[in-house]
C-alpha cells in the first residue's frame, strides 16, 4: 500500500467503558487521551461505515497510548443485537492482544499483585525461530486475552534472516 508507515492503533469493544479504562491505564499503564461519543444515525451510516446494525450505537468512544507503539480505541456499544460473549483465540475473529515488555518477571508479578488472572505459566522459548521469547496469556476483567511477551535477547529467527519483525526493543526500525 502506497505510503503505509504502520499500525496506528486497534479497536476494541468493551462492556464498560470506565472499567475498561480503568484496567489500561492503572494495570497496564497506558495514558488517556480523549472521548468521542455518542455516535448513531436514523439511516444506514452504522451499517454502511462500521458493519454493525443500522440501529447500534456507540454511546462512547476513547483513545488511549499504551507504550511507544500501540494506541487503543476502546468502544462501548449499545445495540440489540449485541453478543457480550468474548470470541475464544480458536473462534473466527478471536484475537489477542501482545505486549511487549522488558522485564519479564517484574511485569508478571505486577500482574499477580494486582490480581489479574494468568493464564497458566509463562512459556520459555528455548528452539525454533521464537527462542529467546517468553511469554503467558493474562485477562481483562471482562475476558479480552492479552500476552505478556519479552525477548531482550532477541529472537533466534534473526541469526539466519537480515528481515526483521518489528520490534519494540527498537521502535524506528
Amino acid at each position: 500500500m502506497p505510503g503505509l508507515r504502520g499500525g496506528d492503533h486497534i479497536g476494541i469493544t468493551v462492556p464498560d467503558l470506565e472499567a475498561a479504562t480503568r484496567f489500561f491505564v492503572d494495570v497496564l499503564g497506558a495514558e488517556q487521551f480523549y472521548d468521542l461519543g455518542p455516535i448513531e444515525s436514523e439511516g444506514d451510516w452504522m451499517r454502511t461505515h462500521l458493519g454493525v446494525a443500522r440501529d447500534a450505537r456507540v454511546d462512547r468512544l476513547r483513545f488511549l497510548r499504551l507504550g511507544f507503539g500501540l494506541n487503543i480505541e476502546l468502544f462501548e456499544y449499545t445495540a440489540a443485537d449485541q453478543v457480550r460473549t468474548q470470541p475464544r483465540n480458536s473462534d473466527v475473529g478471536g484475537f489477542h492482544l501482545a505486549l511487549y515488555v522488558d522485564d519479564f518477571d517484574a511485569a508478571l508479578a505486577h500482574l499477580r499483585a494486582r490480581r489479574v488472572q494468568v493464564m497458566g505459566e509463562p512459556t520459555v522459548r528455548t528452539s525454533g525461530p521464537s527462542a529467546g521469547q517468553s511469554w503467558v496469556y493474562f485477562l481483562a476483567p471482562w475476558g479480552l486475552q492479552l500476552e505478556l511477551v519479552s525477548y531482550p535477547g532477541g529472537k533466534a529467527y534473526e541469526r539466519y534472516t537480515s528481515g526483521r519483525l518489528w520490534d519494540p526493543r527498537n521502535p524506528a526500525c
